[in-house]
């Protein structure tokens, strides 16, 4: 059987910690946690489970955080939980197999990771797989019988166990403000995060935090012409906040110079959506019609899944009520039409990862 560290860095978590801890705390061998800076009861909720709780000063940098609770583990592998997870009876059971179980090339085991729509910031699917658990120490070794190498990718298994998120707030305004300090140091920026900005603004993001946004992705268009070329999929990630930013703003030469660049470029039912909206706000709604029937039947999602599914399907719903009430004529089939695509709204379900 293998031995797991629980290492769990922590800020001002008084209201889920004991929940969390309560529902893993039998399963793990030791217990690391590491606080950035609470003032409330959170150390003291901690000291009941464990005595190895350390401090580490908050640098705007969850990694470095994490890093340190690493450093202090010392079993067989590492289960990295936050302290609004929980494992529900079932996966408690599922976990205990594992741990029974888990053969030791494994290197990473990932987990199902299950988070409530309110507090989805930046999830496009109902349940993803995310890495959780790690083996401490990687034990490097030679494939192939010929022209023999290293062999660098990690042994990874995906489990069938579950972990409920289930915050009590929503972290968006955080996670703005850490994005924003992030992109305004000038150091390079992965493309993973570049997208995680994009589709947070898109899922969470207010008024506010789009024109705040707005430098770091116009700086990506003007990155075109240099010699390190941003990745298509960045581009496409950009036009698509720029335009938004655009219709925030009430610039309407700037937003079609972006929508209809984005729509040459790389169609996407993101900027289908903001034509729609366009349109929709100005009352033109047959030609809004026309654009969210193309966001939820011509094209795909690049950042936020529900502009393909029920965010369009509503809105046609929504524009067909508002045609019926001046056209009597055409009246109850606009009232039939609009009963249909908010039916297909309602019954438009989050995709699952495959």
């Amino acid at each position: 059987m293998i031995t797991i560290s629980l290492c769990m860095i922590v800020k001002n978590e008084e209201s889920v910690l004991d929940r969390c801890l309560a529902s893993i705390a039998d399963l793990m061998d030791e217990i690391v946690i590491v606080d950035t800076g609470s003032d409330d009861r959170t150390k003291e909720i901690a000291g009941r489970y464990t005595d190895r709780i350390y401090d580490f000063p908050w640098q705007d940098d969850f990694s470095a955080a994490r890093n340190f609770s690493f450093s202090k583990a010392s079993k067989d592998y590492i289960y990295a939980a936050d302290a609004d997870e929980v494992l529900d009876p079932e996966n408690h059971r599922r976990f205990a197999l594992l741990k029974q179980s888990l053969l030791s090339e494994i290197e990473i085991v990932q987990m199902k990771y299950i988070t409530p729509d309110q507090y989805n910031t930046v999830i496009n699917i109902r349940n993803e797989y995310r890495p959780k658990l790690y083996k401490r120490l990687r034990e490097f070794c030679w494939c192939d019988p010929i022209h023999e190498t290293v062999r660098i990718q990690p042994v990874v298994f995906d489990s069938e166990i579950e972990i409920l998120h289930l915050p009590v707030s929503n972290h968006g305004k955080r996670d703005f403000g850490l994005f924003l300090r992030a992109f305004g140091q000038g150091q390079p920026i992965s493309d993973k995060l570049h997208a995680m900005y994009a589709k947070e603004l898109l899922i969470a993001g207010s008024e506010e935090d789009f024109v705040q946004a707005q430098p770091v992705f116009a700086k990506t268009l003007q990155q075109e012409d240099d010699r390190d070329t941003p990745s298509q999929d960045r581009i496409a990630q950009a036009l698509c906040i720029l335009s938004r930013c655009m219709r925030i703003q009430q610039n309407t030469a700037g937003f079609f110079k972006y929508a209809l660049r984005a729509m040459a470029y790389h169609p996407c039912s993101e900027i289908c959506c903001e034509l729609g909206d366009y349109f929709s706000e100005i009352q033109d709604y047959e030609e809004a019609i026309r654009w969210y029937r193309c966001a939820a039947e011509e094209t795909s999602a690049i950042l936020h899944v529900r502009t393909g599914g029920d965010f369009p399907l509503g809105r046609l719903g929504d524009c067909y009520e508002r045609l019926a009430a001046p056209d009597a004529g055409q009246a109850e089939e606009f009232k039939d039409l609009s009963r249909q695509y908010r039916q297909a709204a309602l019954a438009w379900k989050m995709p699952e990862e495959d």
